[in-house]
């Protein structure tokens, strides 16, 4: 599987203003461009999604996508994956815009679920209450037991995702999302301007490792928690979700209804649990009578 992306940043030129003084200088801007997805079996192609994206690891999220879309549920079904040149394209070392995932022959991919995809900006998601019923589903047991944390470890995790984001750092533009193990030990890092995106590859490169469900480890995302986060980690079995904003509605439903650990607000010494305390170190005593006052029922 190979792919070959455009760079990941892009230099501009700036004009400061600060206290009074005006500098020219050079800068750095966290690239965007449209990725065209691809689904091709034996003389067949469709195209199913095209999203706007940061170049980079664009195999991955092709894979993470359409797994989360369950399109593709065994990695075993995908022959190859690899950029391709669309006609209006040249050929050259900065890459292409359009992924082509190669199935192996077998029953015609399932594409209506991906209608609403067609376009995607790098922020946009889908939420609706008709969702958590297919989510169920295809999902129908709840989050597996996963590992307790400590709260001094939860406060540890954004600083070291923030450490590890190579091209925020350099352009300030980009969200990220992580994969740590019970212990804060960060396991891999996704950076895009869309926060979907930088999921679908964190799950991508886990889907096509052989590595998923996720049962025993967290996911930190920057930003805020939107349902549609939530559903990826849901499908990919992940069991404790952070955020270091606010979560929505839609998904402190859904991480009540699946038994999901959900911490928002994640910053400096604080966070607030939305949901599944019992998996934080120290709380799960301290509500233990009330988790039968969940604002949303969980999946029986």
């Amino acid at each position: 599987m190979s792919t070959r992306a455009k760079p990941s940043q892009v230099r501009t030129r700036v004009w400061s203003f600060r206290e009074g003084e005006t500098a020219e200088r050079e800068d750095r801007l966290a690239t965007e461009e449209p990725l065209e997805i691809r689904l091709r079996m034996g003389e067949r192609t469709w195209t199913v999604a095209v999203t706007m994206r940061t170049p980079g690891n664009d195999a991955e999220l092709a894979a993470g996508f359409l797994y989360a879309e369950e399109v593709v549920a065994d990695r075993e079904r995908i022959r190859r994956i690899e950029s391709v040149f669309a006609p209006e394209e040249t050929t050259g070392p900065e890459g292409s815009n359009v992924v082509e995932v190669e199935l192996r022959e077998g029953p015609e991919p399932e594409l209506r679920s991906l209608e609403r995809h067609f376009f995607a900006t790098s922020a946009c998601g889908v939420c609706g209450k008709a969702g958590l019923e297919t989510l169920r589903l295809r999902v129908p047991t709840a989050a597996p037991e996963g590992p307790v944390v400590d709260a001094a470890v939860l406060r540890e995790l954004p600083n070291r995702l923030r450490e590890a984001q190579g091209v925020f750092e350099a352009t300030g533009g980009l969200h990220a999302a992580g994969l740590f193990d019970a212990s804060g030990r960060l396991l891999a890092v996704r950076e895009d301007v869309g926060r979907h995106n930088a999921l679908d590859k964190l799950i991508g490169r886990a889907f096509l490792d052989g590595r998923l469900p996720l049962r025993d480890h967290l996911v930190l995302v920057s930003g805020r928690a939107s349902y549609e986060l939530l559903q990826k980690c849901v499908v990919a079995g992940v069991p404790f979700i952070c955020a270091v904003s606010a979560p929505s509605s839609l998904a402190v439903e859904l991480a009540e209804r699946f038994g999901v650990t959900l911490v928002g607000f994640l910053r400096g010494d604080r966070f607030n649990v939305y949901a599944g305390p019992e998996r934080i170190a120290g709380l799960a005593a301290q509500t233990a009578p009330r988790r039968g006052d969940r604002l949303f029922p969980t999946i029986s």
